[in-house]
């Protein structure tokens, strides 16, 4: 079996069509072990196919620079795939002998902590945290060099949200002080942000996703990419990053929902169809260039918000993908709030107030 140094949790379509695929693709390629954390066994024959020799595919369909992609990608960095509950054993010797680097996605509730996280014996119902906790316990044991930490759990700060939650598992087992320090100072926390839409899944491995991709990893002490590939990119400060996707495109997001509430949510509505319309391309693009743009040429992002503008709006207008403003209207009160309300506050930070006329309706509508 070829040795893996990337030990990867999590077997959704997203990172089937993210990080695999990159790592597949980039210099050098890694090969990967997955391991499925969520015990359900509907699942085994996706785990057999995302290991098979041949490699599944991945649909590539959308826009990009002006020009309609849709192409076939086929991903080989997957090598061996493990159930946290059936192949532990297995599981604790790859991530004690031959990960180097140890990426996850396992969803919003993945870090949160479940009772059998007490346990002092390793359980299948434990959190990620938990189960990252007893392997690495392990890994120190067996005086292994620490492995970085790659989190990609769409949490803001996710390498430190996760090493404070190992910590509290740790503390919570009153772990050796060499231990605690091992986790603490000598394994690398990676902070990272992904973006991409992955529409659908290919049965019974592989994924349709858009020709945009991001993987932004924050420089710090120890961190190193995994490989190299124009998709991942090793960043000086994600919040630049942070500060656009949520700013702009989710901002983007919400504004359409808006507008198309105030025009009496009728219908269901796809956002590249919506956006076809002209008098809402054109306050769209308004708000863009008057309420927005003057406020990342405040905080020296000008050019880079020029940039991901233009690549939202094509995102946008991405002729595959069927983007529904019902999906995206969930919790829409909320969302105004973090991502329109969030501003309006930025842009007062930025000396820009005042400014922000068709945002600050917005956020008033849903007010009370």
């Amino acid at each position: 079996m070829v040795k893996t140094p990337v030990i990867q949790f999590g077997t959704s379509r997203f990172l089937q069509a993210h990080a695999d695929l990159f790592l597949s693709e980039g210099d050098p390629a890694r090969a990967i072990t997955v391991v499925q954390t969520s015990g359900d066994a509907a699942r085994s024959r996706r785990l057999a196919a995302l290991a098979a020799p041949e490699g599944y595919p991945v649909r590539i369909r959308g826009l990009a620079d002006g020009r309609a992609v849709d192409e076939t990608r086929i991903v080989t960095s997957v090598k061996r795939c493990l159930s946290a509950a059936a192949d532990w054993p297995e599981v604790v010797r790859v991530f004690v002998e031959e990960a180097e680097f140890v990426l996850s996605n396992t969803g919003d509730a993945g870090y949160q902590p479940r009772p059998e996280d007490g346990e002092r014996a390793y359980h299948p119902a434990m959190s990620y945290p938990a189960k990252l906790y007893h392997l690495l316990a392990t890994r120190h044991a067996a005086g292994a060099r620490p492995p970085v930490m790659m989190p990609m759990e769409l949490v803001v700060d996710n390498g430190k949200v996760l090493k404070e939650a190992v910590l509290a598992v740790a503390t919570a087992q009153e772990s050796s002080p060499d231990l605690l320090s091992y986790i603490e100072k000598d394994v690398v926390w990676a902070c990272s942000l992904v973006d991409r839409i992955v529409s659908e899944p290919i049965e019974p491995a592989g994924a349709v996703a858009e020709p945009y991709a991001l993987w932004a990893i924050q420089k710090d002490a120890g961190v190193v990419a995994p490989s190299m590939h124009p998709a991942i990119e090793l960043v000086g400060d994600l919040k630049d990053i942070e500060r656009l996707k949520l700013h702009i495109l989710n901002l983007g997001h919400t504004v359409l929902v808006a507008i198309w509430h105030r025009q009496g949510g009728k219908g269901d509505p796809i956002v590249r169809e919506f956006i076809t319309r002209p008098e809402v391309l054109e306050e769209l693009t308004a708000i863009y260039r008057e309420e927005v743009l003057p406020v990342f040429a405040s905080l020296a992002q000008r050019e880079a918000a020029e940039r991901y503008m233009a690549v939202t709006l094509e995102r946008f207008a991405n002729p595959y993908l069927d983007h529904r403003l019902a999906d995206i209207a969930q919790n829409h009160p909320q969302k105004v709030e973090r991502r329109i309300g969030a501003f309006i506050k930025l842009a007062h930070e930025a000396g820009e107030e005042g400014q922000q006329g068709r945002l600050g309706e917005i956020v008033a509508s849903v007010a009370g």
